[in-house]
């Protein structure tokens, strides 16, 4: 697919949501990450594929959004593990550092984690967006307590003056049954 880039659509209507989906996809060759509902009755669309593409598709929905349109956001040149992140794919065999990033809106969390991803020897386990969370995000990641730090200290710099983030942490040495509750 060359580099890719990834599209993320917020909708205030899950209907209106459902059919910017139905016409992103119609409108290029894409594919869905993720469509769902989300909390507080909003719908979240992520779309991968090239970059013109994703442009393309980003057009359509926001067309057939209109007035329900909340937020839209490309990223390109994605980190091959954020669609897997977002799914809740990723296996983690070592964990020695956990560092969690807050965010006010689903699609920020996205952000987040790509940042988080290209500035550090760091893994997603987690991409959380709104589910169970009143519309905000979370991303979870681990790895030697250095480069995690490093990680949500360039997502500070990257992202700290939009008001996006609303709070984070750094735990060396989880404890095991905290991990267990992590995924």
């Amino acid at each position: 697919m060359g580099s890719t880039s990834i599209g993320l659509l917020e909708l205030k209507s899950i209907p209106v949501g459902i059919e910017a989906a139905d016409n992103m996809l119609k409108a290029a060759n894409v594919e869905i990450v993720t469509a769902t509902p989300s909390c507080p009755g909003k719908y979240i669309i992520i779309i991968q594929g090239n970059v013109g593409s994703v442009k393309s598709a980003i057009n359509s929905g926001r067309q057939v959004a209109g007035s329900y349109l909340i937020s839209e956001h490309i990223i390109n040149n994605v980190h091959e593990s954020i669609s897997g992140a977002i799914l809740g794919l990723t296996e983690v065999d070592k964990i020695a550092s956990v560092g969690v990033i807050e965010t006010i809106s689903a699609l920020s969390a996205v952000q987040v984690g790509d940042i988080v991803a290209k500035a550090s020897n760091v893994t997603l386990m987690e991409i959380r967006i709104a589910r169970g969370l009143g519309g905000k995000g979370v991303v979870t990641f681990t790895g030697e307590v250095s480069s995690v730090r490093s990680a949500v200290k360039a997502c500070i710099n990257g992202m700290g003056d939009s008001g996006e983030l609303t709070s984070h942490c750094v735990i060396p040495s989880p404890h095991p049954d905290l991990l267990k509750h992590l995924n």
